[in-house]
C-alpha cells in the first residue's frame, strides 16, 4: 500500500500524464494530434473559475488590509517592481540576441514570406496606446467584467467593490460573509477540477508532439536555444539573487510550486495555475490582501517571459531579414515593448500577438517576419509561461515582505518541507503538508 502512495500525488500524476502524452504523440502522431480537446477542456474549466476566484480573493484581501493607504502603497510597490523586472527582462533578451545572433546568416526575403498565417494574431493585436489600453480595462457592464474571463476588468471591479465595503463596514458585513462563503465553495470546485490536470497534461503533450514534432524546430533551433538560455539567465541571475536577498532560496520555492510548474509546462499557459497559486502563496505566510492584489495584477503587468521573447524575437527577425538596427531604433523598440508586453493573456499564442502588436508600430521591422516563428511558438510558449509564473510568485513574496505582511517563519517552514521532499523518504511529509494547505 505504501509503495502506491506516490501515485496519489498530483505532481506524479501530471508527470505520468506528460510522459504518456509524449509517447502517444511520438509513436502515434495522428492520434496524438486529435487529443487536444483534453487539454482545451481542462484549461477551459480552470479559466471558467479564474474571474470569480480573483474577484472574491481581491475583495476579501482589500477588506483585510482595511487601510486605503496600505492598499495604494501595495499597488504602487507592485507596479514599480513589475516594470523594473520587465525592463531587465527586455534588456536580457536584447543582449542574448546580439551575443548569440540566432538569425545571422539566414538572409530571408521578408516579401516572400506567407503573411496570411498571421491573420489571427493581427486581429488580436491592437496597439492603440496607453489611453486605449486603460479604457479597455473598463468593462461595458458590471457583469461584463466576468464575461470574457480577463483579469484586468475583474481587478478594477474588485477594487471598487472592496473599497466600497471598507467605507460601510456595518452594512457590508452580510455581503462580505457571502463572498467569503462563495470563495470557499469556488476553491472546493477548483480542487475537483484539478484532479483532471493529469488528463489535461496528457492531451496537451500528445497534441504538441503529434502535431509539431521535433522536425518543426529545424533551422530555428538556435533561436529556441537562445530563448531558453535567456529565460534561464533571468531566473538564475535576477530572480535567484533577489530571492536570496529576501531570505529564501528560489530552488525551494520551485520545489514548493512543482505541481503548478508541471501544469504550466504541459499546457503552455499560466492561467490554469492562477487560482492554486493564490492558495499556495497564502499558505506560505503571505497576507491574503497582498496576494489578492499583486498576483492577479502580475498576470497582466509582469509577463517577463513574454518580455524576453519580444526583444529576442524582434532582433532575430532583423538579423534573419538583414535589417540593421540603430541605437535610436532599439530604444524606440524597447519603449514600445514596455507597453505591448503588458496585458497579454498568459496563454499559448499570446507572445505572437504581443510581437505583432510591437512590430506594427515599428516600421523598420517587417511584420511578415513573425511568420518564421509560428511553427515553433508552441515550444517557446512553455518557457515564456514558466518564466512569468516564477517571476510573479517571487514578486508576491517580495512585496509581502516589504509590507511586513509575510510570516517569515511559516515561509521557511513550508519551503523547508518542500525541499525535504527531495530527500529519499521525504515525499510523505511533503504530501501531508500539501493536504493541510487550504483549497488543495
Amino acid at each position: 500500500m505504501r509503495s502506491a502512495r506516490p501515485l496519489r500525488s498530483l505532481y506524479v500524476q501530471v508527470l505520468l500524464g506528460m510522459v504518456l502524452g509524449v509517447a502517444i504523440g511520438h509513436f502515434l502522431p495522428q492520434a496524438g494530434a486529435l487529443l487536444k480537446p483534453f487539454s482545451d477542456g481542462f484549461v477551459g474549466l480552470v479559466r471558467m473559475m479564474i474571474a470569480p476566484i480573483v474577484f472574491c480573493t481581491i475583495v476579501l484581501g482589500i477588506t483585510s488590509l482595511a487601510s486605503g493607504k496600505a492598499i495604494g502603497r501595495t499597488i504602487f510597490q507592485a507596479l514599480a517592481l513589475f516594470y523594473l523586472l520587465t525592463a531587465v527582462a527586455l534588456a536580457l533578451g536584447l543582449v542574448t540576441a546580439f551575443v548569440l545572433r540566432p538569425g545571422a546568416g539566414m538572409h530571408i526575403d521578408a516579401h516572400r514570406l506567407d503573411a496570411s498565417i498571421l491573420a489571427q494574431y493581427v486581429k488580436h493585436a491592437q496597439p492603440g496606446g496607453l489611453v486605449a489600453f486603460a479604457l479597455g480595462v473598463i468593462p461595458e457592464t458590471m457583469l461584463g467584467a466576468f464575461d470574457k474571463g480577463e483579469v484586468l476588468p475583474v481587478l478594477l471591479l474588485s477594487l471598487l467593490f472592496g473599497f466600497s465595503l471598507n467605507s460601510c463596514p456595518e452594512a457590508g458585513r452580510p455581503a462580505l460573509a457571502l463572498i467569503d462563503g462563495i470563495a470557499q465553495i469556488l476553491f472546493r470546485i477548483l480542487a475537483m477540477i484539478m484532479r483532471l490536470a493529469p488528463l489535461g497534461a496528457f492531451g496537451a503533450m500528445a497534441f504538441t508532439v503529434g502535431r509539431f514534432g521535433i522536425r518543426s524546430v529545424g533551422s530555428l533551433g538556435m533561436l529556441m536555444v537562445s530563448f531558453y538560455v535567456a529565460c534561464l539567465l533571468f531566473i538564475a541571475l535576477v530572480l535567484a539573487p533577489l530571492a536570496r536577498l529576501h531570505g529564501f532560496a528560489l530552488w525551494r520555492l520551485l520545489r514548493y510550486m512543482r505541481e503548478e510548474l508541471l501544469i504550466v509546462l504541459a499546457t503552455s499557459s499560466t492561467e490554469p495555475v492562477l487560482p492554486r497559486l493564490i492558495v499556495k502563496l497564502e499558505a506560505l505566510g503571505c497576507d491574503k490582501g497582498v496576494v489578492g492584489l499583486v498576483l492577479p495584477a502580475g498576470y497582466s503587468f509582469n509577463l517577463d517571459g513574454t518580455a524576453i521573447y519580444l526583444t529576442l524575437a524582434s532582433v532575430f527577425i532583423a538579423q534573419a531579414c538583414d535589417v540593421p538596427l540603430s541605437a535610436p531604433q532599439i530604444a524606440m523598440m524597447l519603449a514600445v515593448m514596455l507597453l505591448t508586453s503588458k496585458g497579454a493573456a498568459g496563454v499559448s499564442g499570446s507572445g505572437l500577438v504581443a510581437l505583432v502588436a510591437t512590430l506594427t508600430v515599428i516600421p523598420d521591422l517587417p511584420v511578415a517576419g513573425v511568420a518564421l516563428l509560428v511553427g515553433i511558438d508552441r515550444f517557446m510558449s512553455e518557457a515564456r509561461a514558466l518564466t512569468s509564473v516564477i517571476s510573479n510568485a517571487c514578486a508576491v513574496i517580495f512585496v509581502s515582505m516589504w509590507e511586513g505582511a509575510c510570516d517569515r517563519a511559516r515561509l521557511a517552514h513550508m519551503l523547508g518541507a518542500a525541499a525535504a521532499a527531495a530527500a529519499p523518504g521525504g515525499a510523505d511529509g511533503a504530501e501531508d503538508s500539501a493536504r493541510r494547505t487550504p483549497g488543495t
